[in-house]
């Protein structure tokens, strides 16, 4: 039997149920299985709550709705000792056995190149992987 997928979430990947009204937790489950791990970096919640602090408008909101879903869902938040930034963490975390969540062009390349699947917003609509 298959080990459930372990799903990590970028920061702007957060933001997608507010900007485009995409239920992304329901499209990971479809894409990865409905058990799959769902996974965050500390640090990702840092720069949520730096747009919620200092954002504007639709950014904003976003975040706002973001951080309450992030309430209602189970995810394991991921500490790191690094003090580089989020997509450096996550390079350095991810190999073959995860599937990350971003909407991050330079990301995607340097997840791709560790192994790890990406799965991104495709149409405005639905998660796709790349």
């Amino acid at each position: 039997m298959a080990q459930p997928a372990k799903v990590l979430l970028d920061t702007n990947f957060l933001l997608i149920p507010g900007q485009f009204g995409v239920d992304i937790y329901t499209e990971i489950r479809e894409n990865c299985g409905p058990k799959s791990k769902l996974n965050i970096l500390r640090d990702s919640l840092k720069e949520i709550d730096k747009i919620l602090e200092c954002g504007k408008g639709a950014d904003k909101r976003a975040s706002k709705l973001a951080l309450d879903i992030l309430k209602a869902q189970q995810i394991n938040i991921i500490s790191s000792e690094s003090d580089s930034y989020v997509d450096d963490q996550i390079v350095e975390l991810v190999d073959e056995n995860w599937v990350v969540c971003t909407q991050d062009k330079g990301l995607k390349e340097r997840v791709k190149a560790k192994k790890a699947k990406v799965l991104t917003l495709r149409q405005k609509k639905y998660l796709r992987f790349v």
